[in-house]
């Protein structure tokens, strides 16, 4: 009987190798460093946005457990001590508060001006939230706070769609009203608005006016052009939100679902 040669004992070491038991360990399979992404971290904590960030950590003025971090993409992972600035930085949830606020509180957190909005809110979260857009001490209505900075950096650039019910110290004039529709030049610049008209079974003096400015003062120069008073203001649509079972002085957390609806617009 034959030997069985060299050749025939290295095919059949060949064949070993390929065997599910000699497949290589799941412990040499590259794994997924856990952790969140720097940028990521730096907005959550409410500073600015991922973008902004980026450049903050590019200069230098992120460190990480004491060592500056310059590196695009670095993982922070649980435990450790991010600094901006000098100043130890925590991340916390996107978080959105409505308010349909009354008459009388400021939007602006001056201790100068009394009660304000910040008060109202302040058992809501404790997120570092502050608010979107403004509302002036005698107007009432929507007002949205959040702590999400890419949400205000893209908002305030586009602007949201805000509704508001408006009474007038006198009957509005349709040749005015036209003349809102049309664009009025204010200071030079041309103020658009996105609808006006007379509220139904109501006297002229009362008006819906839909506009993306986010603060209100430029509701009264609009009407103070044309030679009316404002007597009161009233936001009652944000947005896709209303007032819907929210009673003047209430609040509440917006959900994940009317968030995503912010991302339609």
């Amino acid at each position: 009987m034959k030997k069985q040669g060299r050749g025939g004992k290295g095919r059949a070491a060949g064949k070993g190798r390929y065997t599910a038991g000699n497949k290589p360990s799941k412990k040499n399979t590259p794994q997924v460093k856990p952790g969140i992404r720097l940028n990521k971290y730096i907005a959550n904590s409410g500073i600015c946005s991922r973008r902004e960030a980026d450049l903050y950590i590019a200069t230098g003025q992120v460190s990480v457990n004491g060592k500056v971090i310059n590196e695009m993409g670095y993982k922070v992972q649980p435990g450790d001590e991010v600094k901006f600035d000098g100043r130890r930085i925590s991340p916390e949830p996107n978080t959105f508060v409505l308010l349909n606020k009354p008459k009388g509180v400021a939007t602006t957190n001056s201790e100068s001006k009394g009660l304000t909005v910040m008060d109202i809110i302040a058992n809501a979260t404790n997120a570092k939230v502050r608010p979107f857009g403004r509302l002036g001490r005698n107007a009432t209505g929507l007002l949205l706070f959040t702590n999400d900075e890419t949400f205000r950096q893209k908002f305030s650039k586009k602007g949201i769609d805000r509704l508001f019910h408006i009474e007038l110290d006198k009957n509005l004039k349709a040749q005015d009203l036209k003349q809102i529709s049309e664009g009025l030049k204010i200071d030079g610049k041309l103020v658009e608005v996105e609808e006006v008209s007379y509220v139904n079974n109501a006297p002229k003096r009362e008006v819906g006016l839909k506009i993306k400015h986010t603060g209100n003062s430029i509701i009264r120069t609009i009407f103070d052009q044309l030679g009316y008073d404002v007597v009161k203001i009233d936001c009652v649509t944000l947005g896709p939100l209303t007032k819907k079972d929210l009673p003047r002085g209430r609040y509440r957390i917006l959900t994940e679902q009317e968030i995503s609806l912010f991302g339609m617009l």
